[in-house]
């Protein structure tokens, strides 16, 4: 997401992101831990940051005003902890080297907003993740937030069937490119059947909003194949409607504090709220720790043949059944749903819980 200007602070989007990157860092951040925040904007979270009460921040944005801001408040506020402020763009330039005198290694990286610009280029992304991992401490992790491109394609592609069943798609002047609803507007460059691994542009827009925001889908296979190559491991990517289901017990008192028509009585969420969630995804990685047996948990690619003879054609949420965990025969899809009072074994949870059965891969990319 963009920087929000406060015009924006009381709308329905703003306040469901906000609350999500509050539980991320209340799940992942311990006190004095410190923390690498990869596009931090304006210092919209340095508040998160205190209450977690670090001990030592890094913030990174290729903006100019944006790092400038972000230190005023740091300053203006006197924060708890320590901070580095440095304007760079971590898609370009080699962190491990320009920060090696500020406070590397770190515990945790964080990207809340603006991964996606980050897969405009397989360079760009690649880059990016290599950076992560030099920057982590072994055992460190890797987290945010990101729009969940399986469910915008899987929205735009039965748009596009839908429009050709009609016989829409065959007139020139009309290319059926819109996911529409009543919390947003997505708009696609060019029609597509098969979805780019890279740079695949759309201008997203909220309701009420003035100005549209120029997104790039991440295709999860590949985001998952260059954090292996960096030196990350797969912990789980998660819609945010199944991430609140998963902490539900835990964080429908604080989202009910971000706002009153977000959630029933019972905690489950409202439509408005679960369309703006079901917009985003969390993503979860973790630098392996030597000394201590990793979890075997990225998917394994077969070596050999193209990227995308590795990575298939992805349609939807279909990516998720296209990889492999610890075991093939606990992630069977004829698995029941898992109930309330189901048992799941300690082995089929990720570091958010159980998650959805479709989550845990079912077979090799």
């Amino acid at each position: 997401m963009s920087s929000f200007q406060c015009s924006r602070s009381e709308s329905a989007h703003y306040r469901l992101y906000e609350f999500t990157k509050t539980a991320l860092i209340k799940i992942f951040v311990s006190p004095y831990a410190t923390v690498c925040d990869l596009y931090c904007g304006g210092g919209l979270d340095l508040d998160k940051w205190d209450e977690a009460q670090i001990g030592h921040y890094i913030g990174i944005d290729v903006s100019t005003s944006g790092i400038s801001e972000a230190r005023d408040i740091w300053e203006s506020q006197r924060k708890s902890y320590t901070a580095e402020f440095c304007e760079v763009d971590p898609c370009m330039e080699n962190l491990e080297l320009l920060l090696q005198e500020k406070g590397i290694p770190v515990d945790i990286v964080c990207c809340l907003q603006h991964l996606q610009l980050c897969f405009e280029t397989e360079e760009r992304a690649r880059r990016l993740l290599h950076n992560v991992s030099s920057l982590l401490k072994p055992g460190g992790y890797f987290f945010g937030i990101t729009p969940d491109s399986s469910t915008i394609w899987a929205k735009y592609q039965k748009n596009v069937e839908a429009s050709h069943n009609k016989g829409i798609g065959m007139k020139s002047n009309i290319v059926p490119n819109c996911i529409r609803s009543e919390n947003y507007m997505i708009t696609f460059e060019v029609e597509e059947e098969k979805f780019p691994l890279f740079g695949k542009k759309y201008q997203l827009k909220f309701t009420n909003d003035i100005a549209s925001e120029t997104h790039c889908l991440v295709h999860f296979p590949s985001f998952i194949r260059l954090a292996r190559e960096a030196g990350l491991e797969y912990v789980e990517i998660q819609n945010l409607t199944e991430f609140y289901d998963d902490n539900r017990s835990q964080f429908a008192g604080m989202l009910h504090g971000f706002g009153p028509n977000f959630i029933d009585p019972r905690g489950k969420l409202l439509p408005r709220s679960f369309d703006l969630l079901g917009l985003y995804t969390t993503f979860i990685f973790q630098k392996p720790d030597p000394d201590v047996a990793p979890p075997v948990l990225t998917p394994t690619l077969q070596d050999g043949g193209s990227h995308i003879h590795e990575e298939r054609e992805w349609h939807g949420s279909g990516w998720r059944h296209q990889a492999s965990v610890v075991d093939d025969e606990k992630t069977s899809h004829s698995e029941p749903p898992i109930g309330i009072n189901s048992v799941i074994p300690e082995e089929a949870k990720g570091i958010l819980g159980p998650g959805p059965a479709d989550l845990r891969f079912s077979e090799p990319l």
